[in-house]
């Protein structure tokens, strides 16, 4: 089968901001993908560029060097990586060359009549079972989400999948007592609460004192969105890295917090480090032995940044964000080094969502620890756990 016809056009994302959803066709059999977009952006990211020229590339650089091909996704990816030439996808946009690697990878999964979690570990090469992640729904938003009401980004609660129900459920409680603690809030834009909280301590209270058992609480710190000329900026109180890691420790000791998302700014390489090591002496309250330290705007999705952050030791989990690399080809060979490194996977949306569920099949094709879906208030999020509950009955 062929690549018969590729168009594009804009589409609006969860802000309200314009993104691109591209739809490919074999013959009368048609398939659409859509880019997401993040607000708090690593500086190692694949560029994106104005939805206009995405269409423009879309009509006359990528389609004129697809069409009529066999539809192989691999070999398509191949095609848009050496069409842009650039380490960022800087000509062509990582919304561009990711818009058509979605689609041609979700056409060949239906021309082949298989669920496209099946197809994603089938093609990806990633050497594990499909299995279903852990969800890391978020809860509360802080940091650029929320206008920093907050420092942290997201609080988030952590289940199993088939706990999705209960998950919900605390969320309505959660809601309920945010309205009679704080009035009405604001909802950041993951969809988790948005209260004007004054202490560090504050939302872990919360959550903890609604959680669930089986339960625990994970964060993203976005610790480059506060970090300024050296130090870390949390309630108009300036920190060290070190001092910045005293709080992390404090949190953990008293809270179910087992994973601490980009605890630093992105190139504070030597706060990562050392907090690899020594959190290994931390007494978690939520009885794990080690604690989660993921790298998203320290890795970028990036096979190279990822091999020298495993090396030098920064984290030992990662954020799979596909439009931070620009094709899924690349996807699978920094999901293959973080395997290799010995660390946990977690498939993530970003902020600016859009309809398309397909994070969800990525997460279970490679067989991630965890997914960050954001809050199922928000419908654009909603549509990654619905998915996700059917192919729990396909698997």
């Amino acid at each position: 089968m062929k690549i018969t016809s590729i168009k594009s056009k804009e589409i609006k994302d969860s802000r309200g901001e314009p993104t691109i959803e591209v739809e490919v066709c074999s013959e009368n059999i048609c398939v659409t993908a859509s880019v997401p977009s993040g607000k708090s952006a690593g500086s190692r990211e694949a560029k994106n560029v104005p939805i206009e020229t995405v269409i423009k590339n879309i009509e006359e650089i990528i389609a004129p060097a697809i069409l009529n091909l066999e539809i192989d996704p691999q070999g398509v990816d191949k095609i848009l990586i050496e069409l842009d030439g650039t380490e960022d996808k800087s000509k062509l946009g990582g919304n561009t060359t990711l818009g058509v690697s979605l689609a041609v990878t979700r056409l060949a999964s239906k021309l082949e009549n298989k669920p496209l979690w099946k197809y994603i570990n089938e093609i990806s090469g990633v050497d594990t079972n499909p299995a279903l992640p852990k969800l890391f729904m978020n809860v509360i938003n802080g940091g650029a989400h929320a206008d920093f009401r907050i420092p942290f980004q997201e609080s988030m609660i952590v289940t199993d999948c088939n706990s999705y129900d209960n998950a919900v459920t605390f969320l309505d409680k959660l809601g309920e007592v945010v309205k009679e603690k704080y009035g009405e809030v604001k909802i950041g834009d993951e969809g988790g609460f948005s209260p004007q909280m004054s202490r560090v301590e504050e939302p872990f209270e919360l959550i903890y004192s609604l959680m669930d058992s089986d339960m625990k609480i994970a964060i993203d710190v976005a610790g480059s969105e506060l970090y300024k000329d050296g130090r870390y900026k949390l309630f108009e109180k300036e920190y060290t890295s070190n001092e910045l890691q005293k709080i992390y420790k404090d949190l953990v000791e008293n809270f179910p917090l087992f994973s601490i998302e980009d605890p630093f700014e992105e190139s504070d390489f030597s706060a990562f480090s050392d907090m690899v090591k020594e959190s290994r002496d931390w007494k978690l309250k939520s009885g794990d032995e080690d604690l989660i330290i993921v790298g998203d705007d320290l890795t970028t999705t990036n096979a190279k940044q990822i091999l020298d952050s495993a090396r030098n030791r920064r984290a030992n989990a990662v954020i799979i964000k596909p439009n931070q690399i620009g094709t899924l080809s690349e996807v699978y060979s920094a999901v293959k080094i973080a395997r290799g490194a010995g660390w946990k996977i977690i498939c993530s949306h970003r902020s600016g969502e859009t309809m398309d569920d397909f994070i969800a099949d990525l997460a279970v094709g490679i067989g991630a620890y965890g997914i960050k879906a954001g809050s199922p208030r928000q419908q654009e999020r909603l549509v990654k756990y619905q998915r996700l509950q059917q192919i729990s009955k396909e698997i």
